[in-house]
């Protein structure tokens, strides 16, 4: 009797590519005001196909890259669930339903951009945006971010965007580098007596 365990959610191939489509179709239709979290909670908490550390390491990985993080996202989880099908699903159904959208939004911007409502309906997506970028922050900042240097290397990223304008390349490459020093493996003090006979 075989006792193979089941194959991971993660493995590549294990995921049908229609799946995988519908999936960042969703995310792709229903993602107003920034898709990062609807990414975790469609990613994370629904279809359970990553861990937020395994989360935030893609997206990190998305953010050091050129292009829309969410597209970035979408190839990467597709690659990592089904191979190069399964990142072509995931950057196809991720961004089908945005170009459709943004064709008619831009239609009907050129014909009604000027009016009062307009704007003031822009002006509620972007502070609910800002809202749902910020709950998400906060959600993955509880599970990633294990000790007080952590806290040190966010703020020191805060503040060389905010305060100093780098570049967000120029920041992730010198707060990237400063973390992986500090997080190196560090070798063990040998214990004392270990080499008695």
């Amino acid at each position: 009797m075989s006792d193979a365990a089941s194959p991971d959610a993660g493995a590549a191939g294990s995921v049908p590519i229609a799946h995988i489509f519908r999936a960042f179709l969703t995310i792709g239709a229903t993602s107003f005001g920034g898709a990062i979290p609807y990414l975790r909670g469609s990613l994370v908490v629904r279809e359970r196909w990553l861990e937020d550390r395994e989360f935030v390491e893609m997206l990190s990985i998305s953010q050091s890259l050129p292009g829309l993080n969410a597209t970035n996202m979408a190839v990467l989880v597709g690659q990592k669930l089904a191979g190069w099908g399964g990142a072509t699903a995931g950057l196809v159904g991720m961004c089908l339903p945005s170009a459709v959208l943004m064709y008619i939004v831009g239609i009907v911007y050129r014909l009604h951009g000027g009016h009062p409502w307009t704007d003031a309906a822009l002006k509620g997506v972007a502070a609910a945006a800002v809202g749902l970028v910020l709950s998400t922050a906060v959600q993955l900042g509880r599970r990633s971010l294990a000790t007080h240097a952590d806290l040190v290397f966010v703020a020191l990223t805060v503040v060389m965007v905010i305060r100093f304008h780098q570049s967000v390349l120029t920041t992730l490459i010198a707060v990237g580098l400063l973390a992986i020093l500090w997080h190196r493996p560090r070798a063990r003090a040998p214990e004392a007596g270990s080499g008695a006979a």
